[in-house]
């Protein structure tokens, strides 16, 4: 009987040195493997992996010891330090965007025990990795200047390069400045004396699609758990984060409503679940029978919420929806404007919604066609 094979070689993913793990396709081989904390899969590269530091190094060549397998660990050897690409900007597109050098091991490590700090502050796993991804790409800049320690005017410098220059989104220059003064904070650093000022977001009205383009979205999704995913998102408001991280045990048919356990702002909350939708979702989960959420991925994890936008994508193509910028988000934002048009009163929006402030409720009053429309233009009184 031929022995398993387990190859280990070297890659950059996702602008982090990673030791990616081969092997021939075998159960009991991929359970071994993803029983060693901090072991990832790859949809990109096809592959597990692991970050590449010196600790889980030592972590997994123990955990493959442990089997009577060959292990090629001729990759690993030699393996020569990435050489930092030249300061300045590239022109990427329309686009000037900082070229930025591969984080050297000792920040990786470093990283690791920041995003624990975050998880044991119990931050929102989406909250974790927005800052754990926006502090990487600062500290990329602070090794590229070679700066001996965080200042204000280094701050700033960052804000400026590889924010304000490249053009990118108000939005992700706050959430840059929250990752690195949560940074500053893991560090014990003064936050306080680093004043960096926040942008106003622009307040821009959300979309919202039209009740017969919510029905084309759904006559033209073919796959059975695609269509079941969208209508989820619409027929109850959720935000795509929520949909995914449903369990099967918080469907309450019974009383016609989904259970949303620790959502946005760690808070439970109840929405509709809608007679259509329910027949829908047993014609779903006859087919797709899942075990513990309502919608897996691949190895029966979390599905994709980038999955789920290029599902969007296909059936938005097909529809003939164009030149609009929908989102899965806007699923949620058409909810909320269809139950105002139909007369829901506010306050239960904003509760389905999960909303704290019912300022929040209130934009869709502005995107409401039915509330504008009962407006007497005063030039119809001349």
């Amino acid at each position: 009987m031929n022995k398993t094979l387990i190859t280990l070689r070297p890659f950059v993913h996702k602008d982090v040195s990673q030791i990616g793990i081969y092997f021939d396709y075998d159960d009991a081989v991929k359970a071994y493997i993803r029983q060693l904390d901090g072991v990832v899969w790859s949809q990109t590269h096809k592959t597990f992996y692991i970050a590449d530091t010196a600790d889980n190094k030592r972590r997994l060549y123990l955990h493959l010891r442990a089997k009577n397998w060959y292990v090629d660990y001729s990759g690993m050897k030699k393996k020569a330090s990435p050489t930092p690409p030249k300061e300045g900007l590239i022109q990427v597109g329309d686009l000037r965007v900082m070229k930025l050098p591969v984080l050297d091991r000792d920040s990786m490590v470093l990283m690791e025990r920041f995003k624990r700090w975050m998880e044991q502050k119990r931050l929102s796993t989406n909250t974790v990795n927005t800052y754990l991804e926006v502090t990487i790409q600062f500290l990329k800049y602070v090794q590229l200047k070679q700066s001996p320690s965080i200042s204000a005017k280094l701050i700033e410098a960052f804000n400026y390069d590889y924010i304000v220059a490249p053009g990118k989104s108000i939005s992700y220059q706050n959430q840059c400045i929250n990752g690195v003064k949560k940074y500053l904070e893991y560090t014990g650093q003064l936050v306080d004396s680093i004043n960096i000022e926040r942008p106003r977001k622009e307040r821009r009205l959300p979309e919202v699609l039209s009740l017969a383009d919510v029905k084309a979205i759904m006559d033209h999704t073919v796959n059975l758990k695609h269509k079941t995913l969208l209508a989820l998102l619409y027929s109850g408001g959720l935000r795509i984060g929520e949909a995914i991280n449903l369990k099967v045990t918080d469907i309450d048919s019974k009383r016609m409503l989904i259970h949303i356990k620790m959502a946005k702002g760690k808070k439970d909350r109840h929405t509709l679940l809608s007679p259509m939708f329910l027949t829908l979702l047993r014609e779903y989960y006859k087919a797709y029978q899942p075990k513990v959420y309502l919608f897996e991925g691949q190895f029966d994890g979390l599905y994709s919420s980038k999955s789920a936008q290029q599902v969007l994508k296909k059936s938005l193509r097909l529809a003939g929806i164009h030149n609009r910028r929908i989102t899965l988000h806007t699923l949620r934002h058409s909810f909320a404007t269809h139950l105002l048009e139909n007369g829901t009163d506010l306050r239960y929006i904003q509760t389905l919604l999960g909303h704290s402030s019912p300022k929040t409720t209130m934009i869709y009053t502005h995107v409401s066609s039915t509330s504008i429309q009962k407006i007497k233009n005063p030039f119809d009184s001349l």
